[in-house]
């Protein structure tokens, strides 16, 4: 069948894009998951990447929940299942974020690389997150190969050459990326926004949509320069894409989904490949000095000049053999480049499998607040290392039980002592401890016979026997969170189990019966060190070490004899340890300093404003408003629609983004200052007549203003 496939493939391509026929996906529209489970088991190999992380600052919780983690458990579950699988990493080392760190510290972009490509790789390895590789793109290899990938597109005629107009720093006599300038958003106005988003009201924008843009290098206000890029025509690709994803991959999460479907709904343009910067790899064509190849170009390349270091000889069967699965672990933000972009670079350049799943997460947030970076507000893994030594396990679970597999979530220090302390000890740690320790009290730690089975005998032994098919079944479908559950519920079986049995009980009156009854509690002991093996691999391995064994595979897991009569066990040890309140409170107090410490750089930004003519605030006209009603801006998650009396007889309404900070009926009946005489201006289709005045904490926190009084509508404040 596979000789058959490959000849098919080679005749007729345009059928097959992972190496099995398009028929389902093409003409039957949707094709259901026991069909897809059926074509996967033609595949020979599966690779699996994870997204790059920008080699400019460390890994925080929220990598490790939205990628790392789940990439991390789906490689050790097809590793124990005697799969061929490599596990692909790496830190993205180019792009503009990197540059500014540089600019900031004083050093070389390659500085600040080297300093955190070191950083990261440690502390997966600590981890425990097995990369087969964790390389760079930096590395000789991969600005060959992206070299190579982007030559090839432009040889054959798959790139548009394109002038268009850049702004240009004439102080520093450079073109801007799009993070290097800033300016006031059109949309809220914020004065931070940058050349591609504002980051208060989170739209995307493109720095010719600025007000009053400015060089982040120089400050001074640049001008627009034509230059030429080179474009990857994502529109000739959309009806493609279309079929390939809307019609043949139904069975992607619905969140990777649906961002598809709503990107390919629009008519996707030309994006372009190059940057006029000079940190990347050089564009290599005639006429391109100064110029470098987009990040998002050269990044996803990295997972395949990767694997060609980790394989030299052997990379291609990786990334081109029909009979290979490719499997792309991301972040939602993520998702047009590996589900668009990236595949439209395979498919232009040829030869290439696509992507047969990409499991994006949502995002998780940190004590109810959005992780950022920039404000270190987040759980940063190389300290956590430090702060909770020989803990990697805790927090692999806890992030787990929390993943945003299909809506943001929340990580808080006082969830994770609790499922540390309430699940890990209290569940799965109890549980094998009893075990052990009874087996060592009554038979010197070795393994008993069983006997005569009883009802509370089969029944455990029947759920034993199911735990394979529901992990498996959940591991296949990338549902981590529950399958982990499904693993835990194990511990809950012994634990069930051995306080009905009561072994301590009965081994008064009948020792024989405790035989059977710590014989089956130990054959649970060792299913869940297989069952846990993906998701907490350090307490597997120490379980293993209490019982005595070497590794094993996933198939064991129907063995419901895997401990003999008459094996030795070593010596118990408590599995995982409680974490006391003091512990957490340390955590917290950081948090705490953190916040504090923006606040007040948040002060200090602020400065006061230049000093105007009292002619100057004539021209505004501030006015008391009574909101009659107010609602929700129907598709805008931070709009508001007021309804105002203004005095005038009239209603006048007035949008507002504040959403994300009052609900619509806390507002109504309030009275409220606004300025009359701005200029009207379209949001969402709804004409606004002024901007009702709100208070930003330092936070980004909005609070309109109000009166101390009741003063009728229309009233001028003055």
């Amino acid at each position: 069948f596979l000789v058959l496939k490959d000849v098919l493939f080679f005749l007729n391509p345009a059928r097959f894009h992972d190496g099995f026929p398009q028929k389902n996906r093409t003409f039957a529209g949707k094709i259901s998951l026991k069909e897809r489970s059926m074509e996967q088991k033609n595949y020979q190999r599966t690779t699996v990447t994870a997204a790059l992380p920008y080699a400019n600052g460390g890994v925080h919780i929220g990598h490790l929940a939205g990628v790392y983690v789940p990439a991390d458990i789906y490689v050790r579950y097809l590793r124990l299942k005697n799969q061929d699988v490599i596990f692909i990493g790496g830190s993205d080392e180019h792009g503009v974020p990197i540059t500014i760190r540089a600019r900031k510290e004083g050093v070389t972009p390659q500085d600040i690389v080297d300093r955190y490509h070191s950083m990261i790789k440690k502390s997966f390895e600590d981890f425990g997150i097995s990369f087969d590789i964790y390389s760079r793109t930096t590395s000789k290899t991969h600005h060959q190969l992206a070299s190579d990938f982007f030559r090839k597109l432009y040889e054959d005629g798959k790139l548009l050459e394109k002038e268009t107009e850049q702004y240009y720093d004439e102080e520093a006599k450079q073109f801007l990326a799009d993070r290097y300038i800033t300016g006031e958003c059109p949309h809220c106005h914020n004065e931070g926004a940058y050349g591609d988003q504002c980051e208060k009201c989170g739209r995307d924008l493109s720095p010719t949509e600025l007000l009053h843009p400015r060089s982040t290098i120089s400050g001074s206000s640049p001008v627009l320069k034509k230059t030429k890029n080179w474009y990857l025509p994502l529109n000739e690709y959309q009806e493609w894409l279309k079929t390939w994803i809307l019609e043949g991959h139904q069975e992607w999460r619905s969140n990777v989904y649906g961002q598809c479907k709503s990107w390919l709904d629009l008519d996707l343009q030309p994006r372009a490949m190059t940057r006029d910067l000079d940190w990347g790899i050089p564009v290599p064509v005639e006429g391109a000095d100064g110029k470098v190849l987009y990040v998002w170009f050269d990044a996803p390349i990295g997972y395949i000049s990767n694997t060609k270091e980790l394989l030299p000889d052997s990379w291609e069967q990786w990334w081109k053999a029909p009979d290979t699965r490719l499997i792309h672990f991301i972040g939602k933000d993520n998702i047009v480049f590996h589900c668009i972009v990236f595949p439209v670079m395979l498919k232009a350049h040829g030869g290439y499998i696509l992507p047969e799943n990409v499991p994006a997460n949502e995002f998780l947030n940190l004590e109810d607040d959005k992780i950022s970076t920039s404000k270190n507000w987040a759980v940063w893994l190389h300290e956590y290392l430090v702060d909770f030594p020989g803990k990697q396990d805790v927090l692999r679970y806890v992030l787990t039980a929390n993943a945003p597999e299909t809506k943001d979530n929340n990580f808080t220090w006082k969830d994770f002592q609790e499922r540390n302390n309430n699940e890990l000890v209290a569940v799965y740690g109890n549980f094998v401890n009893r075990a052990l320790q009874l087996t060592k009290k009554y038979f010197n730690g070795i393994v008993p016979a069983c006997g005569e089975l009883l009802e509370a005998d089969r029944q455990a032994l029947n759920e034993l026997k199911e735990v394979k098919t529901k992990v498996e079944s959940l591991l296949d479908v990338f549902k981590f969170r529950d399958a982990q559950k499904e693993a835990m519920n194990l511990a809950r079986i012994g634990n069930r189990y051995i306080t009905e049995c009561e072994p301590w009980k009965v081994w008064k009156t009948d020792p024989k019966r405790v035989e059977t009854i710590l014989y089956i509690s130990l054959q649970l002991v060792a299913h869940l060190s297989i069952a846990f093996e993906p998701f907490l691999p350090f307490s597997s391995a120490k379980l293993r070490r209490m019982l005595n064994l070497d590794r094993f595979n996933w198939d064991e897991l129907s063995n419901t004899e895997i401990l003999k009569p008459g094996y030795q066990l070593a010596e118990p040890e408590l599995l995982f340890e409680k974490i006391e309140d003091e512990t957490i409170e340390t955590q917290r107090q950081k948090l705490e300093a953190t916040k504090r410490a923006n606040e007040e750089a948040a002060y200090r930004a602020k400065e006061i404003k230049p000093v105007i003519d009292f002619s100057d605030f004539e021209k505004l006209d501030l006015r008391v408003g009574h909101i009659k009603a107010c609602e929700k801006v129907k598709k805008a998650n931070k709009l508001l629609k007021f309804t105002l009396d203004d005095g005038s007889g009239t209603d006048r309404t007035i949008v507002s983004g504040i959403a994300k900070f009052y609900e619509p009926e806390e507002l109504i009946g309030k009275d409220v200052l606004f300025i009359a005489n701005l200029a009207p201006r379209k949001l969402m289709g709804i004409e606004s007549q002024g901007m009702i005045l709100s208070a930003e904490d330092f936070n980004g926190d909005l609070s309109v203003t109000s009166l101390l009084r009741k003063v009728k509508p229309g009233s001028q404040v003055g």
